[in-house]
C-alpha cells in the first residue's frame, strides 16, 4: 500500500475492479477500496459476483435442470427413474462458482498492477488536485491511514430496499442474499415484488418444488418491457405455476409459529396467506454510507444518487462515479462500461456509453430481454411506429429443442425504417437481444436486419422473420396483405 496513487477506486464491484484493470492496463499507479465479506473472507466482485448476477444465475441453471429432468426428458424417450435433489450440494456448487470467479478478480488486479485495500474507503475532500481519501482496514487491529490521488472514481454500488411492513429477519423475512441460502425447499414461499430478482428466485424454488406467490404492488406486470412481451411472459409463468398477483400491496408480515403469515390488499379487499418462507425484494438503493465525508464536496441527487454527466463525470474535477450510485439502470454491464469510459476519460481519451442500447434480460426460463425503445415508448416520442413479431411456434430449432414458447419483436419508425428496439421472450432471449443492439449501433434499419442471411435452423431466424414481418413479408405466418395507400 502507498501514500499517494494515480487513481483510487472506492468499490470492487463489477464497475470498479474493472475500472481499476483498465486503469492498470494504461499504466496508471491504483488502488481499489473494497470493504465486503463473503462467507467469511474478503471479496471482490460486488454483489454481482457474491450474492447477485452469478450465484442467482448458479440456482437457475441447477432448478431448470432438475425440472426438465423431472418432466422434459420422457418426450425425448430417455427414462430417469425417481429423481430427487440435495439443496446442500447444489448451494455448494453455487459457492464454488463465485469463489472461483472473485479469486480470478483478485488475480487480475495482482496481475495489473493494483493494489487491493481490504476495508472502508472515504473520499474526504475532493476538491483540490490532490484528493484525500480515509482507508479504514477491516483488520481493526489497524489504524486507519489517510492516501491521496490525482482521480477518484466512486464504485460502492446498492443495497436491498427494505420496507416497514416485512421486516427482513435473515431466517424467515428474507432478502435476495437470504433467498440463495435456503437449506430446504420451502413448501410454501411468497415473494414481495414481480421485477427481476423477483422472479427469477421465485422461479428457482418453484422448479425446485415450491408453492410459489408472488406479490406486485404496481397494476401492471411488467410495466419496464414492451405490452406484448409482457403479455406473453405472464401467460407463460403463470402456466409454469408461479401465482403472480399485481396490484396487491402487501400491508403486514409477521413470523407465528415458524411461519410467515403475510396480509395483502387488492381493490380494497384484505386477504391473508401462511408461508414457509418470505422473500422481500422491492428494489434497490444507492449505497453510500461511509463513502463521502462531510467536506467532500460531492454533490448528491434527491433520489440520495450522486450527480453524474453523461461521462460519469460529478461537480468536482477528476471524481467520478459509476454504476449503482447514479442515474440509470442498477445493471452490472451498465457499471463495467461507466467504469471503462471513466478511465479512458482520465487517460485523454474519448470514449462514450451508448445508453440507448443497454440490453435488460430477465433470467426466468424462458428469458425476457429488450433493448431500445418499447412500441408504447416510440409512440410516446413522436415516432410513426411499425412492428414486427414472430412467434417461437413456427421456429424449427425451438420445436425440436421443446422451446417453442414466446416470440420476438422489433419495433421501427415507419418514415425512416430504422430500428427503435428489440424484444423478446423465449430461449436464449439474453444472447439473441444482442442482435438488436448492434443493429442498434449501427444505425440499422429494418431493410437491413430483412437483408441479412440468418443460418437455419436456429432460433435466431425469429429475429429474421420478425424484421420480414414488419413490413409484412415474414414467410412462416401468415399475414394480412397490406393495401397500398
Amino acid at each position: 500500500m502507498k501514500n499517494s496513487y494515480d487513481l483510487v477506486v472506492i468499490g470492487g464491484g463489477p464497475g470498479g475492479y474493472e475500472a481499476a484493470i483498465r486503469a492498470g492496463q494504461l499504466g496508471m499507479s491504483v488502488a481499489c477500496i473494497e470493504k465486503r465479506v463473503h462467507k467469511g473472507e474478503p471479496a471482490l466482485g460486488g454483489t454481482c459476483l457474491n450474492v447477485g448476477c452469478i450465484p442467482s444465475k448458479a440456482l437457475l441453471d441447477s432448478s431448470h435442470r432438475y425440472e426438465a429432468t423431472q418432466h422434459e426428458l420422457s418426450e425425448h424417450g430417455i427414462s430417469t427413474g425417481d429423481v430427487s435433489i440435495d439443496v446442500k450440494k447444489m448451494l455448494q456448487r453455487k459457492d464454488n462458482i463465485v469463489k472461483g470467479l472473485t479469486g480470478g478478480v483478485a488475480a487480475l488486479l495482482k496481475g495489473n498492477g493494483v493494489d487491493w485495500l481490504q476495508g472502508v474507503g472515504t473520499l474526504e475532500d475532493g476538491k483540490g488536485d490532490s484528493k484525500k481519501i480515509t482507508f479504514t482496514p477491516l483488520d481493526e487491529s489497524q489504524e486507519a491511514q489517510s492516501i491521496t490521488a490525482k482521480y477518484v472514481i466512486l464504485a460502492a454500488g446498492s443495497v436491498p430496499i427494505e420496507i416497514p411492513v416485512a421486516k427482513t429477519d435473515g431466517e424467515y423475512v428474507v432478502d435476495s442474499t437470504g433467498a440463495l441460502e435456503f437449506a430446504e425447499v420451502p413448501k410454501r414461499l411468497g415473494v414481495i415484488g414481480a421485477g427481476v430478482i423477483g422472479l427469477e428466485l421465485g422461479s428457482v424454488w418453484r422448479r425446485l418444488g415450491s408453492d410459489v406467490v408472488v406479490y406486485e404492488a404496481m397494476p401492471e406486470f411488467l410495466a419496464a418491457a414492451d405490452d406484448d412481451i409482457a403479455k406473453e411472459a405472464g401467460k407463460l409463468l403463470k402456466k409454469q405455476g408461479l401465482d403472480i398477483r399485481v396490484d396487491t400491496k402487501v400491508t403486514n408480515a409477521q413470523v407465528k409459529d415458524g411461519q410467515v403469515e403475510v396480509t395483502s390488499e387488492k381493490g380494497g379487499e384484505s386477504s391473508t396467506d401462511t408461508f414457509d418462507k418470505l422473500i422481500v425484494c422491492v428494489g434497490r438503493r444507492a449505497y453510500s454510507e461511509k463513502l463521502l465525508g462531510e467536506n467532500s464536496g460531492v454533490k448528491m441527487t434527491d433520489r440520495g444518487l450522486v450527480e453524474v454527466d453523461d461521462q460519469c463525470k460529478t461537480n468536482l474535477d477528476g471524481v467520478y462515479a459509476i454504476g449503482d450510485l447514479v442515474r440509470g439502470p442498477m445493471l452490472a454491464h451498465k457499471a463495467m462500461e461507466e467504469g471503462m469510459m471513466a478511465v479512458e476519460r482520465i487517460h485523454g481519451e474519448k470514449p462514450q456509453v451508448n445508453y440507448d442500447t443497454i440490453i435488460s434480460v430477465i433470467y426466468t426460463h424462458p428469458e425476457i430481454a429488450w433493448v431500445g425503445m418499447t412500441e408504447q415508448q416510440a409512440i410516446e416520442k413522436g415516432h410513426e411506429v411499425k412492428t414486427g413479431t414472430f412467434s417461437l411456434a413456427a421456429n424449427g430449432r425451438a420445436l425440436a429443442q421443446g422451446e417453442g414458447m414466446g416470440l420476438v419483436k422489433v419495433v421501427a419508425d415507419a418514415k425512416t425504417d430504422r430500428l427503435l428496439g428489440m424484444h423478446m421472450v423465449g430461449v436464449g432471449a439474453g444472447d439473441i437481444v444482442h442482435q438488436g443492439m448492434i443493429a442498434m449501433e449501427f444505425v440499422s434499419s429494418i431493410e437491413d436486419l430483412q437483408l441479412m442471411t440468418f443460418a437455419h435452423p436456429t432460433v435466431s431466424e425469429a429475429v429474421h422473420e420478425a424484421a420480414l414481418s414488419a413490413d409484412g413479408r415474414a414467410i412462416h405466418a401468415i399475414q394480412r396483405k397490406k393495401r397500398n395507400k
